[in-house]
């Protein structure tokens, strides 16, 4: 055999080691979001079977269980593609990601994490609970909106906790921070060309363009409710909804940046500790 003929099949197979290697990492992410995902479902079922269906829908309980559960799988398999890709080159890290790479211990990496993760996490949902209080005493939309939701029963704070947890823990961090992040901050070092690596300003743009993005996802969802209760969708309203997600979304970029996409999951996580408690809190006051 020839040198360039061996030199040709050697670079086939560390390609196709390559690839395989890839194709392993992206599905050990997807399948640690397919938990989630399954959470999403298994919560709207509980809340179908609780409540009737609005009129014209003629599908089955169980047919809207899957397509509620369709669309966040197909965007989580691109976030995990494309974070797959770009976030080890921007300089971010999986524990997850490197344990299938490298066979590195995922929760022994984990642990010196976790104290700030989880401080970090509680610290945002005390500041989320804080501005949604202060927001309503100087936006009267938001007041009026929290009146007309009334308070939750324990049955309807207690059956979201699996997907505030699981869905909002550990799938939103693979879309925004592994996904989303991932491509802004690579995106922007490769198009600025800011030496070996992201600049500080770079991977503060992409967090905060990320926290944003998902805040003004959650708008569509504030619109149907505050026309569903003939509230007015000022510009304080939209304003406050943005800002309380953003909050989060900057806290966990941080983590992901300066820790581990798990240690961002963890404070995801503990955020919703908060939220979930206050909800409990306004049950009994």
């Amino acid at each position: 055999m020839s040198s360039s003929t061996e030199t040709t099949a050697s670079e086939s197979v560390t390609a196709s080691s390559s690839l395989g290697s890839f194709v392993r990492r992206s599905a050990a992410l997807f399948a640690l979001g397919l938990v989630g995902i399954v959470a999403l479902g298994a919560t709207v079922a509980v809340q179908l079977d609780a409540s009737p269906l609005p009129p014209g829908i003629d599908l089955s309980p169980s047919v809207l269980v899957v397509v509620s559960m369709i669309q966040p799988a197909l965007l989580l398999l691109i976030a995990v593609v494309v974070g797959t890709y770009c976030a080890p080159r921007a300089g971010f890290r999986s524990h997850v990601d490197e344990r299938v790479a490298r066979g590195t211990p995922v929760f022994s990496n984990l642990r010196p994490e976790l104290s700030i993760a989880v401080a970090v996490g509680l610290a945002a949902g005390v500041a989320i609970v804080g501005l949604d209080l202060l927001a309503a005493l100087v936006v009267p939309e938001v007041a009026q909106l929290q009146r007309a939701g009334g308070t939750p029963s324990l049955a309807a704070v207690l059956v979201t906790v699996p997907m505030r947890f699981l869905y909002g823990g550990i799938v939103e961090e693979l879309l925004l921070r592994w996904g989303l992040v991932s491509l802004l901050v690579y995106l922007g070092w490769r198009v600025l060309g800011s030496g070996v690596g992201p600049s500080r300003r770079v991977v503060w743009a992409g967090i905060l363009v990320a926290a944003v993005v998902f805040g003004v996802g959650h708008l569509p969802a504030l619109l149907n409710t505050a026309t569903s209760l003939g509230i007015s969708t000022s510009s304080g309203l939209v304003v406050r909804t943005i800002l309380l997600n953003a909050v989060g979304g900057v806290a966990f970029g941080w983590l992901f940046w300066r820790r581990s996409l798990e240690a961002a999951m963890v404070g995801h996580a503990a955020s919703h500790v908060v939220l979930v408690g206050a909800s409990l809190l306004a049950l009994v006051l």
